[in-house]
């Protein structure tokens, strides 16, 4: 099949599109494109961890707030050390219990064999006993309760003191190692490449590899999902749907969070990402054929005929086919081609097999990733968009902002290609779809400022959280063993570099255009400090709600409650969900706070310091008042 025969398809009409990839640049476009459309070592735990190299001064926030008339500025002091300030919201007994989990915490025999430990306890107390005990300590500290109206008080006396939430179903399946492995390679292998073995044109990156089947190993603060069967994805959704209600019920600006491998099959996920990443690969072929390798991916403007020549030579098309290429949608008409045009040339708007089709560079042809798609494939991928549509649409009418969860690298192209779609579509007039960005990864800024860019370019909502990332340890093991480039810095100051020149390239998109909005995602004080000083340096008043600040509940309550009686706009992560049924959220929270609290005793420092504080001013029985 060549490519000229494909174009056609890969433009007919229909109401599926799935349009302008993830792709890499890496330096800010200062100036909004003139093609403007109207619009209709665990590196996270070091990176993240809230007692990091802390100076002990207060923040000083300087706040320039917008008048009708002009700026004024006034001055607002953050001190992440007022103890009675930052747990204000905390009853003694809390305080009590928070010292208690964070010290077990550093217990590495308590931390690894914490499900034995559990298992054990739940036989000799029986199930009530058990459950009032993880109550009294570790569900109690990092679950708000069991259903949607057991949270109610929590969520209540934390937006009372300045801080939202974000809900979400913390239930996940018990699956042991080789049931979960099994789950994997059933969802992530084709009909095709179950009778072809090796036939198809798949990198082994985007394969399924029984060794890492099981998701989990190596992730402490993820959530993770096996595919099932199409009911269970539909109850996924169901739930989500709820979460969604909820958030909307308890906030008028409120948040919830889903993953795109709890709605459909893997499989589609997987051969999309590669169709995308080969596809990115030609264009950057063909921009060292004019010279232009090295550049930022914004920089490079492939000159038309010098274009249709490496075309011809690449043998995939004849001059004046490959002319027709970039007609359709007003492609090329500057004399150059971007790669954002270039982007929009992997189009489906047809089946959606029809997609995965790569360019062949030794035959010259384009070739189907897979011999064949079965019809009930097909039904599938169509499937897993339709919950994302209902999901978005349901979002819109409660009010609530959607953030989709970054998963793995091998996953992610797609993930992120869909999240655009779903931005095109429905932040056309505020944001409601938020994208996530992990910046442990090396191309972390190159997607950010690229998405940034088409945003700008179409008219639309730019919504972004930043995170450092819950897949490291996994995705480093996988590239050594499989055989492929690690995708993760290489240190953790690289990570962190990462993560501040994402955040300041949306700032100052922000600062620019008020087009912009960021969740801030961290446990890092530094990181929080860093972003309070270029809200102020580049004019962004927290009334306005570009800017957000999110954390897990039962963490980092020390830089949480104060950010939220300033006046920012501040989250907690308010899992829910049976004692019994969210015990793996509780094991990676075990695992998480292992490596914070033996880093470093900051947060339970300022715990005592308010635990002594109320003893000596008598207020050893204080209640929180709202």
């Amino acid at each position: 099949m060549s490519y000229t025969k494909l174009a056609p398809a890969l433009r007919a009409g229909s109401d599926i599109c799935l349009t302008r990839a993830v792709v890499s640049c890496r330096f800010r476009s200062t100036v909004a494109s003139p093609r403007t459309k109207p619009s209709s070592e665990s590196q996270e735990q070091q990176v993240d961890a809230p007692c990091s190299v802390l100076k002990k001064a207060a923040a000083q926030v300087d706040h320039i707030s917008q008048t009708e008339n002009a700026w004024s500025k006034s001055k607002v002091f953050i001190d992440f050390e007022n103890t009675k300030e930052a747990y204000k919201s905390k009853e003694t007994l809390e305080l009590l219990r928070s010292l208690l989990v964070f010290r077990l915490c550093t217990f590495d025999f308590l931390v690894e064999k914490n499900k034995e430990l559990i298992n054990l306890s739940r036989k000799v107390l029986g199930k009530r006993l058990f459950e009032q005990l993880m109550k009294m300590t570790f569900y109690g500290q990092f679950v708000a309760g069991e259903d949607q109206e057991a949270i109610k008080p929590l969520v209540s006396r934390n937006r009372a003191f300045g801080v939202g939430s974000v809900l979400d179903y913390g239930v996940e399946e018990d699956l042991t190692q080789e049931e979960a492995e099994k789950k994997e390679m059933e969802s992530c292998v084709s009909e095709a490449e179950k009778e072809n073995h090796g036939v198809d044109h798949r990198e082994k990156k985007y394969k399924a590899h029984r060794r890492f089947g099981d998701r989990r190993g190596g992730v402490i603060s993820a959530r993770t999902y096996f595919y099932a069967d199409e009911a269970k994805c539909d109850q996924h959704m169901e739930t989500f749907l709820k979460c969604i209600e909820a958030s909307g019920g308890s906030s008028e600006d409120g948040f919830s969070a889903i993953k795109l491998t709890a709605l459909g099959r893997p499989q589609f996920l997987l051969q999309f990402s590669e169709v995308l990443v080969k596809w990115r690969r030609v264009f950057h072929l063909l921009a060292a054929d004019q010279g232009k390798a090295g550049l930022s991916a914004l920089d490079i403007k492939l000159e038309m005929k010098q274009l249709q020549e490496s075309l011809v030579k690449l043998g995939l098309g004849a001059k004046d086919e490959t002319q027709n290429w970039f007609t359709g949608e007003d492609l090329g008409m500057s004399g150059t081609v971007d790669l954002l045009d270039w982007n929009s040339l992997i189009d489906s708007r047809t089946k959606i097999s029809n997609l995965l089709v790569v360019p062949n560079l030794e035959t010259g042809q384009l070739e189907p990733l897979l011999s064949k798609f079965t019809d009930e494939e097909e039904m599938q991928m169509k499937r897993m968009l339709q919950r994302m549509d209902v999901l978005a649409k349901k979002a819109l009418q409660q009010g609530v902002r959607l953030m989709v969860d970054a998963e793995q690298t091998y996953f992610q192209p797609a993930i992120s290609r869909l999240t655009l779609e779903m931005q095109r579509k429905f932040n056309k007039e505020k944001p409601i779809i938020f994208n996530t960005y992990q910046c442990y990864l090396r191309e972390a800024y190159d997607n950010v400022s690229l998405d940034v860019e088409l945003s700008r370019r179409e008219g639309w909502y730019f919504g972004a959280k930043l995170v450092r990332g819950a897949y490291m340890d996994q995705e480093r093991s996988r590239a050594a063993e499989i055989g492929y480039a690690d995708p993760i810095n290489p240190n953790y100051e690289a990570t962190n570099q990462m993560y501040h020149r994402c955040l300041d390239y949306v700032l100052e998109e922000i600062k620019h255009h008020r087009n912009a909005n960021v969740m801030v995602a961290s446990h890092n004080e530094n990181t929080v400090k860093f972003t309070l000083q270029r809200m102020n340096e580049f004019g962004i008043h927290p009334s306005e709600n570009k800017v957000y600040f999110g954390q897990l509940l039962g963490m980092c309550d020390q830089i949480s409650f104060p950010l939220g009686q300033a006046g920012y706009p501040v989250y907690k992560y308010v899992p829910y969900g049976p004692v019994n049924e969210v015990l793996p959220y509780l094991s990676r929270r075990a695992q998480e706070n292992r490596g914070i609290m033996k880093g470093s005793q900051r947060e339970r420092l300022l715990l005592w310091t308010e635990l002594q504080r109320r003893l000596l001013s008598g207020e050893i029985f204080y209640k929180p008042v709202y």
